[in-house]
């Protein structure tokens, strides 16, 4: 199979602008840099189409802004609490972005920035290490009652501390991987079919079915993750803020 029809060929990332190294990394401007900042612009014109021309009675584009707003805002408010209204700017933005990036690289020969796990892990360990500052900066050396809850015997303790502190420090990883995984699975099954319906022609019609359902439920796998991704980090600061 040549390589350009490759399944895993809409992964490679490829230089756009190339660019001088910084203390020896390369910092070329990629495709995936490209559609990153394509997601950056896509929510800046979803907001502002929707907020510019503010009305008593909201419009299609004003009521998905509103509606969005308000799941987002009742997300925090399910899992963090009134304390987590402080944070509710970088949870909407950082579920507006990961959204973003999932669906354009929904978009045939785009690019999904997402399905990269060194753009998913940049952005957990950002989660993580947000979290963590939180936790001690509210608690200082108490959050370390996280890996050891009250109630635990004290013979349990050396049990409990490392299976708790290996859990935690797994966070970013595991966040990472789920949606990095679930972006490059999806998206190899859809062309790998597509190939198939390619192959066979006018017998391709089942495929082509196929085809269609798959990339619907693609679509509802995209904004899924980035639910589950926000809602993750709505968790992780909930126990940084209240310990539990």
């Amino acid at each position: 199979m040549a390589e350009g029809h490759s399944p895993l060929s809409q992964f490679e990332v490829k230089t756009l602008i190339p660019l001088p190294s910084v203390g020896g990394y390369n910092i070329d401007f990629t495709n995936s840099s490209m559609f990153m900042v394509l997601a950056v612009i896509g929510v800046y014109v979803f907001l502002y189409a929707g907020m510019s021309g503010r009305a008593l009675v909201p419009g299609r584009w004003q009521s998905m802004v509103e509606m969005t707003y308000e799941f987002i805002a009742g997300m925090v408010r399910e899992n963090v609490g009134t304390q987590g209204k402080a944070y509710f700017p970088f949870i909407f933005t950082l579920f507006m972005f990961v959204l973003f990036c999932n669906l354009l690289g929904m978009i045939p020969y785009s690019f999904t920035a997402t399905s990269h796990i060194i753009v998913t892990f940049a952005l957990a360990m950002m989660v993580f290490l947000g979290v963590t500052l939180i936790g001690f900066a509210k608690h200082g050396i108490k959050f370390l009652k996280l890996f050891c809850p009250e109630g635990v015997p004290v013979f349990m303790a050396p049990i409990i501390i490392p299976i708790e502190l290996l859990s935690y420090l797994s966070r970013p990883i595991s966040l990472s991987m789920r949606l990095a995984v679930n972006m490059m699975a999806g998206h190899t099954l859809l062309k790998v079919i597509a190939m198939f319906v390619m192959m066979m022609g006018v017998a391709g019609v089942v495929p082509l079915v196929v085809l269609v359902g798959l990339t619907g439920f693609e679509v509802f796998v995209a904004l899924l993750q980035a639910y589950v991704f926000t809602v993750l980090t709505c968790v992780y600061l909930n126990d940084s803020i209240h310990l539990h």
